[in-house]
């Protein structure tokens, strides 16, 4: 996601994932897709922007890394990050560990794996780290579309 300034006026929702971290993770999932990201910070050769408005596209088949913007709406990407993985993609997911939250709860609670990340990730060009903790949320590929709990 494109930078900020992370204690300063935070403007933005967006924030540059650590490359680190990602070329871990993309080591062993091997992405094809980032849905939200920026023209500068795509991840994938295959990605959206807020033009092309990620949470429109099908996933379906993809293996996606999800940096979601950090604003109010990240219930909502990772509601389409669960959707997706019942219609066949692998969803993995940068957020914040707000266990606090209605989108926690309903979402990320949802989640095959939930990796929380010790310390505090420093994002993109920030001068500090982040203000609150991270998880890596990992949906897996259920492929039919069921929503039960023996799954």
């Amino acid at each position: 996601m494109a930078n900020l300034d992370l204690f300063g006026s935070n403007k933005s929702i967006e924030w540059t994932t650590p490359r680190r971290l990602f070329v871990e993770l993309n080591e062993e999932f091997n992405f094809t897709l980032d849905p939200c990201c920026t023209e500068e910070s795509a991840l994938c050769d295959r990605y959206y922007t807020k033009k092309e408005n990620g949470l429109l596209q099908n996933w379906s088949g993809d293996v996606v890394f999800a940096n979601p913007p950090y604003g109010r709406n990240v219930g909502v990407w990772l509601e389409k990050a669960y959707n997706e993985s019942r219609n066949g993609a692998v969803v993995v997911c940068l957020v914040f560990s707000k266990t606090d939250t209605s989108w926690w709860h309903n979402y990320a609670m949802r989640a095959d794996e939930i990796r929380y990340i010790r310390g505090r990730l420093k994002f993109g060009n920030a001068k500090h780290s982040a203000p609150f903790g991270s998880a890596i949320l990992i949906f897996r590929n259920h492929g039919n579309g069921r929503d039960t709990d023996e799954d």
